[in-house]
């Protein structure tokens, strides 16, 4: 991706996630939803906008496995395994964390739920804030029980208009996101849990950490 038109859209992302609105962006999946993962703020808004309870934590969206040290968050040897398999990609790891985000960032127990996108923009994104010590969320973009935004005419009209609404990153020369949601799976306890499924198959899982147990989670 080219400076020039990364420029177009990169500042003003960037400008309304320190000021705390959210930002929509594509990831190679659907379409994100992200704002400052350590303000309780920004995450109360997006919360809000989604019509969503905190009791159902938020993903955050990092440049890699490298930087999950710095943020607070133990990889175990599965979850390493498998975000040298598929990250960047489209597979969520829960992951145990030893240092609080905002209230609706992860589970009750502490866990984190994490992603490395490969889509150019989601990558630009975190990699940017990264340099800040900022993270952002990602959540699908839609409000609670509707269908996720796959396209940039669906984003669009989501995000809508007026003041909450969400800026969206529209950078026509960028590829759409492929429509099929992460797949989730925890590796907090010793056996992996396979807890949504989605692009990346079961099977290809197993390949690298073997068989894993099942147990659906709110979409």
């Amino acid at each position: 991706m080219s400076a020039a038109p990364q420029a177009a859209w990169l500042e003003p992302a960037l400008a309304a996630l320190r000021d705390g609105r959210a930002v929509a962006y594509p990831t190679e999946t659907l379409y994100g939803l992200g704002v400052d993962a350590g303000s309780e703020h920004a995450v109360a808004r997006l919360l809000a906008w989604k019509g969503r309870a905190a009791s159902q934590p938020l993903t955050i969206l990092v440049v890699g496995a490298a930087a999950l040290d710095a943020l607070g968050i133990s990889l175990p040897a599965a979850g390493r395994a498998l975000a040298e398999a598929f990250w960047p990609g489209p597979l969520t790891l829960v992951l145990p964390a030893h240092r609080p985000f905002a209230m609706g960032i992860g589970r009750g127990d502490g866990a984190v739920g994490v992603r490395c996108s490969s889509h150019p923009v989601a990558a630009a994104l975190a990699a940017r804030l990264a340099r800040e010590g900022v993270t952002i969320t990602s959540t699908s973009l839609n409000r609670t029980g509707a269908p996720p935004a796959r396209t940039r005419a669906e984003a669009r009209a989501v995000c809508g208009a007026g003041a909450d609404a969400p800026l969206l990153v529209d950078a026509p020369e960028m590829p759409e996101p492929a429509g099929v949601a992460s797949t989730v799976v925890d590796v907090t306890a010793q056996a992996p849990r396979l807890l949504r499924r989605g692009a990346v198959a079961r099977e290809a899982l197993e390949r690298v950490v073997g068989a894993l147990s099942h147990e659906g989670a709110p979409a």
